[in-house]
């Protein structure tokens, strides 16, 4: 696992039940996540939601792929690890908490992309997309629950 763990909440104007909705529907991905440019669902659960699933994140010079393993706490959040990929590993978690009529989203995600880059720059560079992505998710989900 990597040393470097970044942790960013956000509130969202929508239930639990709301932001778990958003982050099962991975064939969504695409459509509200700016690096992702494929999702897809390799395994389900027995209840449906996707087990094993498929990413190729768009990072200008490269496209990285993975594939994730998921396990859910619904409507409360998940927790992923890495299968396979093009990085070193990958662990993170979303929960998902009431607070006064919104919910609380909050997203910890571990990566080791498997080479060295210095701390400084690495930290500050995932902090910033782990928080652009947090944020493209709170607009999604918003966004669905509007609908």
């Amino acid at each position: 696992m990597s040393e470097y763990t970044q942790s960013y909440s956000t509130l969202v104007a929508a239930s639990p039940a709301d932001c778990f909705a958003v982050l099962t529907d991975f064939e969504a991905y695409p459509r509200w996540s700016s690096p992702i440019s494929e999702c897809r669902v390799l395994e389900r659960h027995p209840d449906g939601l996707g087990r094993r699933v498929a990413f190729a994140l768009d990072m200008k010079l490269k496209t990285i792929r993975y594939v994730l393993d998921y396990t859910y706490d619904a409507p409360h959040g998940a927790r992923w690890h890495l299968v396979e990929g093009d990085v070193r590993d990958v662990q993170g978690s979303y929960t998902f908490t009431p607070a006064d009529g919104r919910t609380k989203a909050t997203c910890t995600q571990a990566i080791d992309i498997g080479f060295w880059v210095p701390g400084f720059l690495r930290s500050t560079f995932e902090k910033r997309a782990l928080q652009e992505s947090v944020e493209e998710f709170r607009q999604a989900v918003e966004s669905r629950a509007r609908a």
